[in-house]
């Protein structure tokens, strides 16, 4: 295989502006699909939080409501991190990396957290580690994470796993098995707060939060985009000596070492 082999064609600039061109037709409606999208999403119903949900941080025992920081909105972070592991997930923590300061939310009425089943001392630590400054609270002992299906056990609570019941699991071909009692999953929620009364307004999951993930938007600019295996066009980083579906997922301070 040459050097050039699977990569891009080489074309002279005119060729490129006009290909380029072309592909900003289908940015432009992109760009307008998640307008509409994002229109539809802020129509969306929302649901009083009547349960007296109790949270561990850094100040003790705290509430939902006072999550929001006296702020009207709240977006929630629902990190994994079991409450007996020792450290969180990888995949969470590269989310949380990108994580940086949270001026232009607060200006925008809007507060940001992370909620996570373990003991608030392990989140403490783990946060101290990574160098992280958000807000982590811990719904340790508490129904939270399985009332948001962010914790998944049919014995707490009815599963939905990203949106489907065990019937339309089982009508999938992924039934619903004992084995993944207990499993984590990470997602994003978002709350609204009107006077002394907390609603949530959007829960997403899986797929929904990528582009939350540090560094993804950027590489999806590129030519060999995220170095994964499923993506198309296939075999470019072999050429350059890259490795093939890029390098694992490791918590933020480990890609060093």
């Amino acid at each position: 295989m040459t050097a050039m082999e699977n990569l891009p064609d080489v074309v002279l600039r005119e060729e490129w502006l006009a290909a380029r061109k072309e592909l900003l037709i289908k940015e432009k409606e992109l760009t307008r699909a998640r307008d509409r999208v994002n229109a539809d999403r802020r129509r969306l119903p929302m649901v009083r939080m009547d349960k007296p949900y109790r949270f561990e941080g850094p100040d003790g025992t705290v509430s939902l409501l006072d999550l929001f920081e006296g702020r009207p909105q709240l977006v929630m972070h629902h990190f994994m991190f079991g409450p007996d592991w020792d450290v969180g997930c990888s995949s969470c923590s590269s989310a949380a990396d990108g994580i940086g300061r949270l001026r232009q939310l607060h200006v925008r009425n809007t507060t940001l957290v992370a909620v996570s089943r373990a003991p608030y001392e392990k989140l403490a630590a783990f946060r101290e580690r990574m160098g992280w400054t958000f807000p982590w609270y811990s719904s340790y002992g508490s129904d939270f994470n399985y009332d948001f299906h962010a914790t998944l056990d049919d014995r707490v609570a009815p599963v939905l796993l990203y949106f489907r019941t065990e019937a339309k699991l089982a009508e999938a071909g992924t039934p619903w098995i004992e084995s993944m009692r207990g499993e984590e999953l990470p997602g994003i929620s978002a709350f609204l707060r009107v006077g002394g009364e907390v609603f949530q307004t959007y829960s997403t999951y899986g797929r929904g939060i990528e582009e939350f993930h540090n560094g993804y938007n950027y590489l999806d600019l590129t030519a060999l985009g995220r170095q994964e295996e499923w993506e198309e066009p296939k075999g470019r980083a072999v050429p350059l000596g890259l490795q093939v579906g890029g390098p694992a997922m490791r918590l933020p301070d480990e890609y060093e070492a």
